[in-house]
Protein backbone atom coordinates (compact mmCIF):
# COMPACT_ATOMS: atom_id res chain seq x y z
CA UNK A 1 0.00 0.00 0.00
CA UNK A 2 1.22 3.48 -0.86
CA UNK A 3 1.19 6.43 1.58
CA UNK A 4 -1.89 7.72 -0.26
CA UNK A 5 -3.68 4.41 0.36
CA UNK A 6 -2.88 4.64 4.06
CA UNK A 7 -4.18 8.22 4.07
CA UNK A 8 -7.46 7.10 2.49
CA UNK A 9 -7.73 4.24 4.98
CA UNK A 10 -7.13 6.52 7.95
CA UNK A 11 -9.56 9.10 6.58
CA UNK A 12 -12.41 6.62 6.11
CA UNK A 13 -11.85 4.91 9.46
CA UNK A 14 -11.33 8.12 11.38
CA UNK A 15 -14.33 9.93 9.93
CA UNK A 16 -16.67 6.95 10.32
CA UNK A 17 -15.45 6.33 13.86
CA UNK A 18 -15.89 9.97 14.88
CA UNK A 19 -19.42 10.06 13.41
CA UNK A 20 -20.75 8.35 16.54
CA UNK A 21 -19.30 11.14 18.69
CA UNK A 22 -20.78 13.85 16.46
CA UNK A 23 -24.20 12.18 16.45
CA UNK A 24 -24.12 12.13 20.24
CA UNK A 25 -23.35 15.87 20.24
CA UNK A 26 -26.19 16.60 17.80
CA UNK A 27 -28.66 14.51 19.80
CA UNK A 28 -28.17 16.74 22.83
CA UNK A 29 -30.18 19.42 21.04
CA UNK A 30 -31.95 17.62 18.22
CA UNK A 31 -34.53 14.87 17.81
CA UNK A 32 -33.19 11.59 16.34
CA UNK A 33 -35.46 12.07 13.32
CA UNK A 34 -33.77 15.33 12.34
CA UNK A 35 -30.32 13.77 12.72
CA UNK A 36 -31.44 10.78 10.63
CA UNK A 37 -32.68 13.04 7.81
CA UNK A 38 -29.79 15.49 7.74
CA UNK A 39 -27.16 12.79 7.32
CA UNK A 40 -28.30 11.46 3.92
CA UNK A 41 -29.42 14.94 2.82
CA UNK A 42 -26.00 16.47 3.46
CA UNK A 43 -24.25 13.43 2.03
CA UNK A 44 -26.35 13.82 -1.11
CA UNK A 45 -25.23 17.45 -1.43
CA UNK A 46 -21.62 16.27 -1.34
CA UNK A 47 -22.12 13.51 -3.92
CA UNK A 48 -23.92 15.81 -6.35
CA UNK A 49 -20.69 17.81 -6.68
CA UNK A 50 -18.77 14.78 -8.01
CA UNK A 51 -18.89 14.28 -11.80
CA UNK A 52 -18.46 10.50 -11.44
CA UNK A 53 -21.62 10.31 -9.32
CA UNK A 54 -23.76 11.69 -12.16
CA UNK A 55 -23.07 8.72 -14.42
CA UNK A 56 -26.40 7.40 -15.81
CA UNK A 57 -27.80 4.04 -14.70
CA UNK A 58 -30.17 1.67 -16.47
CA UNK A 59 -33.86 2.04 -15.72
CA UNK A 60 -34.05 -1.70 -14.94
CA UNK A 61 -31.72 -1.23 -11.95
CA UNK A 62 -33.73 1.57 -10.34
CA UNK A 63 -35.94 -0.73 -8.20
CA UNK A 64 -32.82 -2.30 -6.68
CA UNK A 65 -31.35 1.13 -6.06
CA UNK A 66 -34.60 2.09 -4.34
CA UNK A 67 -34.35 -0.97 -2.11
CA UNK A 68 -30.75 -0.07 -1.30
CA UNK A 69 -31.85 3.44 -0.41
CA UNK A 70 -33.92 1.92 2.38
CA UNK A 71 -31.67 -0.94 3.51
CA UNK A 72 -28.28 0.72 3.14
CA UNK A 73 -29.12 4.25 4.26
CA UNK A 74 -32.64 5.19 5.38
CA UNK A 75 -33.19 2.39 7.91
CA UNK A 76 -29.71 2.08 9.50
CA UNK A 77 -29.12 5.84 9.50
CA UNK A 78 -32.41 6.17 11.38
CA UNK A 79 -31.66 3.34 13.79
CA UNK A 80 -28.24 4.59 14.91
CA UNK A 81 -29.29 8.02 16.28
CA UNK A 82 -32.36 6.46 17.89
CA UNK A 83 -30.17 3.80 19.53
CA UNK A 84 -27.73 6.45 20.76
CA UNK A 85 -30.44 8.08 22.82
CA UNK A 86 -30.17 4.97 25.04
CA UNK A 87 -26.59 3.71 24.70
CA UNK A 88 -23.19 5.41 24.61
CA UNK A 89 -21.60 6.40 21.30
CA UNK A 90 -18.58 4.21 22.10
CA UNK A 91 -20.79 1.12 22.41
CA UNK A 92 -22.56 1.89 19.12
CA UNK A 93 -19.20 2.34 17.38
CA UNK A 94 -17.78 -0.85 18.86
CA UNK A 95 -20.80 -2.88 17.78
CA UNK A 96 -20.40 -1.45 14.27
CA UNK A 97 -17.25 -3.55 13.88
CA UNK A 98 -19.54 -6.56 13.44
CA UNK A 99 -20.30 -5.49 9.87
CA UNK A 100 -17.92 -8.06 8.24
CA UNK A 101 -19.54 -10.76 10.38
CA UNK A 102 -23.03 -9.71 9.29
CA UNK A 103 -21.95 -9.40 5.65
CA UNK A 104 -20.57 -12.93 5.54
CA UNK A 105 -23.48 -14.46 7.48
CA UNK A 106 -26.11 -12.79 5.29
CA UNK A 107 -24.18 -13.59 2.11
CA UNK A 108 -23.93 -17.25 3.06
CA UNK A 109 -27.58 -17.59 4.11
CA UNK A 110 -29.32 -15.62 1.35
CA UNK A 111 -26.92 -14.96 -1.52
CA UNK A 112 -25.10 -18.28 -1.93
CA UNK A 113 -21.71 -16.89 -0.93
CA UNK A 114 -19.29 -19.76 -0.37
CA UNK A 115 -17.58 -19.94 3.01
CA UNK A 116 -14.95 -22.08 4.68
CA UNK A 117 -14.30 -23.23 8.22
CA UNK A 118 -12.19 -20.27 9.32
CA UNK A 119 -14.85 -17.81 8.17
CA UNK A 120 -17.65 -19.74 9.87
CA UNK A 121 -15.62 -19.78 13.07
CA UNK A 122 -15.16 -16.03 12.65
CA UNK A 123 -18.93 -15.55 12.54
CA UNK A 124 -19.36 -17.55 15.76
CA UNK A 125 -16.56 -15.63 17.50
CA UNK A 126 -17.96 -12.34 16.21
CA UNK A 127 -21.40 -13.11 17.67
CA UNK A 128 -19.73 -13.86 21.01
CA UNK A 129 -17.98 -10.49 20.81
CA UNK A 130 -21.29 -8.73 20.10
CA UNK A 131 -22.79 -10.31 23.21
CA UNK A 132 -19.79 -9.28 25.33
CA UNK A 133 -19.88 -5.68 24.11
CA UNK A 134 -23.64 -5.25 24.37
CA UNK A 135 -24.41 -7.24 27.52
CA UNK A 136 -23.26 -4.69 30.13
CA UNK A 137 -25.41 -1.96 28.57
CA UNK A 138 -28.35 -4.22 27.81
CA UNK A 139 -28.46 -5.53 31.39
CA UNK A 140 -28.82 -2.05 32.91
CA UNK A 141 -32.36 -1.28 31.70
CA UNK A 142 -34.82 -2.24 28.99
CA UNK A 143 -34.26 0.89 26.89
CA UNK A 144 -30.51 0.23 26.77
CA UNK A 145 -31.20 -3.32 25.64
CA UNK A 146 -33.42 -1.92 22.88
CA UNK A 147 -30.60 0.43 21.85
CA UNK A 148 -28.21 -2.51 21.44
CA UNK A 149 -30.80 -4.42 19.40
CA UNK A 150 -31.36 -1.41 17.13
CA UNK A 151 -27.62 -1.21 16.38
CA UNK A 152 -27.53 -4.94 15.62
CA UNK A 153 -30.53 -4.50 13.29
CA UNK A 154 -28.73 -1.66 11.51
CA UNK A 155 -25.64 -3.84 11.06
CA UNK A 156 -27.77 -6.62 9.56
CA UNK A 157 -29.15 -4.05 7.10
CA UNK A 158 -25.57 -3.16 6.17
CA UNK A 159 -24.82 -6.85 5.63
CA UNK A 160 -27.76 -7.20 3.26
CA UNK A 161 -26.87 -3.99 1.44
CA UNK A 162 -23.24 -4.88 0.78
CA UNK A 163 -24.27 -8.13 -0.87
CA UNK A 164 -26.89 -6.39 -3.01
CA UNK A 165 -24.80 -3.35 -3.91
CA UNK A 166 -21.67 -5.18 -5.06
CA UNK A 167 -22.74 -5.91 -8.67
CA UNK A 168 -24.18 -2.42 -9.13
CA UNK A 169 -21.02 -0.77 -7.84
CA UNK A 170 -18.89 -2.82 -10.22
CA UNK A 171 -21.17 -1.83 -13.11
CA UNK A 172 -21.61 1.89 -12.48
CA UNK A 173 -19.02 2.83 -9.88
CA UNK A 174 -19.56 3.43 -6.18
CA UNK A 175 -20.29 7.16 -6.35
CA UNK A 176 -23.03 6.77 -8.98
CA UNK A 177 -24.73 4.13 -6.82
CA UNK A 178 -24.34 6.18 -3.66
CA UNK A 179 -25.90 9.25 -5.29
CA UNK A 180 -29.12 7.36 -6.10
CA UNK A 181 -29.16 5.55 -2.78
CA UNK A 182 -28.76 8.79 -0.81
CA UNK A 183 -31.49 10.46 -2.88
CA UNK A 184 -33.93 7.68 -1.97
CA UNK A 185 -32.86 7.77 1.68
CA UNK A 186 -33.33 11.54 1.87
CA UNK A 187 -36.88 11.28 0.56
CA UNK A 188 -37.68 8.29 2.79
CA UNK A 189 -36.47 9.98 5.99
CA UNK A 190 -38.07 13.37 5.26
CA UNK A 191 -41.32 12.70 7.21
CA UNK A 192 -39.37 11.73 10.33
CA UNK A 193 -37.06 14.66 9.74
CA UNK A 194 -40.02 17.07 9.76
CA UNK A 195 -41.28 15.55 13.02
CA UNK A 196 -37.79 15.83 14.45
CA UNK A 197 -37.43 19.45 13.37
CA UNK A 198 -40.50 20.42 15.40
CA UNK A 199 -39.09 18.73 18.52
CA UNK A 200 -35.51 20.02 18.18
CA UNK A 201 -33.69 23.02 19.60
CA UNK A 202 -31.14 25.14 17.78
CA UNK A 203 -27.52 24.82 18.87
CA UNK A 204 -24.37 25.67 16.95
CA UNK A 205 -22.71 22.54 18.31
CA UNK A 206 -25.45 20.46 16.68
CA UNK A 207 -25.05 22.34 13.39
CA UNK A 208 -21.33 21.60 13.20
CA UNK A 209 -21.90 18.01 14.31
CA UNK A 210 -24.48 17.45 11.57
CA UNK A 211 -22.15 18.91 8.95
CA UNK A 212 -19.35 16.61 10.12
CA UNK A 213 -21.56 13.51 10.01
CA UNK A 214 -23.29 14.43 6.75
CA UNK A 215 -20.44 15.72 4.61
CA UNK A 216 -17.77 13.66 6.37
CA UNK A 217 -19.34 10.39 7.48
CA UNK A 218 -21.75 10.05 4.56
CA UNK A 219 -19.74 11.87 1.90
CA UNK A 220 -15.98 11.95 2.27
CA UNK A 221 -15.66 8.59 4.05
CA UNK A 222 -17.72 6.69 1.49
CA UNK A 223 -15.79 8.22 -1.42
CA UNK A 224 -12.48 7.40 0.28
CA UNK A 225 -13.60 3.81 0.85
CA UNK A 226 -14.80 3.49 -2.75
CA UNK A 227 -11.46 4.79 -4.02
CA UNK A 228 -9.64 2.28 -1.82
CA UNK A 229 -11.66 -0.62 -3.23
CA UNK A 230 -10.49 0.32 -6.71
CA UNK A 231 -6.85 0.76 -5.64
CA UNK A 232 -6.24 -2.14 -3.23
CA UNK A 233 -9.33 -4.38 -3.46
CA UNK A 234 -12.25 -4.97 -1.08
CA UNK A 235 -10.46 -7.43 1.21
CA UNK A 236 -7.60 -5.09 2.11
CA UNK A 237 -10.00 -2.15 2.29
CA UNK A 238 -11.97 -4.02 4.97
CA UNK A 239 -9.15 -3.10 7.38
CA UNK A 240 -11.05 0.18 7.83
CA UNK A 241 -13.54 -1.84 9.89
CA UNK A 242 -10.91 -2.30 12.59
CA UNK A 243 -10.27 1.44 12.92
CA UNK A 244 -13.90 2.54 13.37
CA UNK A 245 -14.61 1.00 16.82
CA UNK A 246 -11.23 2.03 18.20
CA UNK A 247 -11.75 5.65 17.15
CA UNK A 248 -15.34 5.64 18.44
CA UNK A 249 -14.30 4.16 21.80
CA UNK A 250 -11.35 6.49 22.33
CA UNK A 251 -13.33 9.62 21.44
CA UNK A 252 -16.32 8.55 23.55
CA UNK A 253 -14.17 8.00 26.62
CA UNK A 254 -11.85 10.99 26.12
CA UNK A 255 -14.35 13.67 25.04
CA UNK A 256 -17.74 12.52 26.33
CA UNK A 257 -16.66 10.93 29.61
CA UNK A 258 -18.12 7.54 28.71
CA UNK A 259 -16.92 4.50 30.63
CA UNK A 260 -16.02 1.09 29.29
CA UNK A 261 -15.71 -2.00 31.48
CA UNK A 262 -13.38 -4.93 31.07
CA UNK A 263 -16.09 -7.10 29.49
CA UNK A 264 -16.80 -4.47 26.84
CA UNK A 265 -13.13 -3.96 25.97
CA UNK A 266 -12.57 -7.72 25.89
CA UNK A 267 -15.66 -8.08 23.72
CA UNK A 268 -14.27 -5.56 21.25
CA UNK A 269 -11.06 -7.58 20.94
CA UNK A 270 -13.05 -10.79 20.42
CA UNK A 271 -15.34 -9.08 17.91
CA UNK A 272 -12.46 -7.65 15.90
CA UNK A 273 -10.76 -11.05 15.85
CA UNK A 274 -13.95 -12.65 14.57
CA UNK A 275 -14.33 -9.92 11.94
CA UNK A 276 -10.74 -10.49 10.83
CA UNK A 277 -11.37 -14.23 10.47
CA UNK A 278 -14.42 -13.62 8.26
CA UNK A 279 -12.24 -11.72 5.76
CA UNK A 280 -9.74 -14.55 5.32
CA UNK A 281 -9.43 -15.97 1.83
CA UNK A 282 -10.73 -19.53 1.31
CA UNK A 283 -7.33 -20.48 -0.09
CA UNK A 284 -5.93 -20.08 3.41
CA UNK A 285 -8.13 -22.81 4.84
Amino acid sequence: MTPFDWLLLATAGGVWGSSFLFMDVALRAEHPGLVAWLRPALGLCFLVCLPSARRPVDRADRPVLGLLGLLWMAIPLSLFPLAQTWIDSSIAGMLNSAMPVATLAVGSLFFGVSTHRVQVAGVVIGILGIVMVGLPSASVEDTAALGVLLVVAAIVCYGLSVNIAGPLQRRYGSTAVLLRVLAVATVATTPWGVVGLVDSNFAWSAVWANLAVGFGGTGVAYVAAATLVGRIGPVRMSAVTYLIPVVAAVLGVALLGERLGGLEIGGLVVLLFGAWMTTRSPTRD
